[in-house]
């Protein structure tokens, strides 16, 4: 199992990397679900909070395992039945998702979790016995993920009313070990296989998105057989999906990761900036639904909180994405101005009738905007 080389021609995701994807999206799927009746039920508040931590748990395991396998993937057998564990682990934790939100019942989703983990725990303790070159590096990671696990084990026996500020502390721990565990030598990953891979998990979370959206517009359609502002909430849903994925795949990402000191140095930025765009994309789908919900008094959202559930998730995915995926790429300090004038003016679309639409028309302003000076 030694590393892979960065350098390697027309290296691509492989049929393993897209199966576990797949798997990812059911418990993507559950926190869009869970985030939406709770944005429904008014509670904005703890409904964020709960999803920013649900989803973490998601992001950080399917993240981990990315960038192991592009830099260590033999695909043989012991290693597809590794996988298979993690896979496992992350239908388990898809299974604890609705718990978690509406319990606070965090013993499932540990559960899943730490299945995930141990197993990729299992996968860097053997890359550290076949690449001796980089044995500190993989035993590192070994070591802080497997600690990591027992922390987050001991969290389920502290009274409640301690586990958000131990869920603060273990977060911290997570995304700490790989800056540790590389500072003793960077592993072989690979650019253009971890651009791929970040852009395929962008179109798995836009898609969940866009899937939560139209199931929640068509029952409101056909309990309602159509209004004006249902119309223009699926128009400007369509709108919005379309425009972020054109923002996120206006630039190439592989140019920014490619082995230089200064691509090094934005790894992590990158990286991790991605949990943002991540959540963002797929919480659009939880708050258009949710809208949805408002515009057929199913629930008792107020208006302003309704399109906040719309807005304030576009508003961060295209902060987010102008900030780690398309900044670097700037030549001109005045081409970030199209993008703080389209976000304020979304989350001032949350006053308008229309939110979504104002949004969507908004968005595709923007493209118009980036497509034109790309050509210019």
């Amino acid at each position: 199992m030694t590393g892979r080389d960065p350098g390697e021609a027309h290296r691509t995701a492989t049929p393993l990397e897209l199966f576990v994807d797949l798997c990812f999206v059911v418990a993507v799927a559950q926190a869009s679900s869970s985030l939406h009746h709770a944005l429904a039920d008014g509670h904005y508040a703890s409904g964020a909070l709960r999803f920013a931590l649900v989803f973490f748990t998601v992001w950080w395991a399917w993240m981990n395992f990315t960038w192991f396998a592009s830099a260590y993937d033999p695909d043989d057998t012991p290693y597809r039945l590794t996988v298979l564990v993690q896979i496992t682990g992350s239908l388990v934790l898809a299974a604890g998702v609705g718990r978690a939100f509406d319990h606070g019942d965090l013993l499932v989703i540990t559960l899943g979790y730490v299945v995930l983990r141990t197993a990729l725990a299992a996968l860097w303790l053997r890359a550290g016995l076949a690449d001796p070159a980089r044995r500190r590096t993989t035993l590192r990671f070994a070591t802080g993920v497997t600690v990591c696990q027992l922390g987050w084990v001991t969290l389920l026996f502290l009274p409640a009313q301690a586990r958000l500020p131990g869920i603060g502390v273990m977060i911290l721990a997570e995304v700490l070990v790989p800056v540790w565990a590389q500072s003793a030598g960077m592993t072989p990953w690979h650019p253009h296989h971890i651009a791929e891979r970040y852009e395929l998990f962008t179109l798995i979370v836009l898609g969940e998105s866009v899937a939560a959206a139209t199931v929640a517009v068509r029952g409101a359609f056909d309990r309602h057989q159509g209004t004006g502002a249902l119309y223009a909430l699926a128009g400007g849903g369509l709108l919005m999906a379309f425009a972020m994925w054109w923002l996120y795949f206006t630039r190439p990402a592989h140019t920014l990761l490619a082995t230089t000191h200064q691509a090094h140095r934005r790894r992590f930025p990158w990286a991790y900036g991605h949990y943002l765009i991540f959540a963002s994309a797929t919480a659009e789908g939880a708050g258009l639904a949710a809208y949805a919900d408002h515009l057929t008094r199913r629930t008792d959202m107020s208006a302003v909180g309704a399109a906040l559930a719309v807005t304030v998730p576009a508003t961060v995915f295209l902060g987010t994405v102008w900030a780690v995926h398309l900044r670097p790429h700037r030549k001109r300090a005045a081409e970030s101005v199209p993008f703080v004038v389209t976000a304020a003016g979304i989350l001032s679309a949350s006053w308008s009738p229309a939110p979504a639409l104002v949004a969507g028309v908004l968005l595709s302003g923007l493209v118009a905007v980036v497509t034109t000076c790309r050509r210019t």
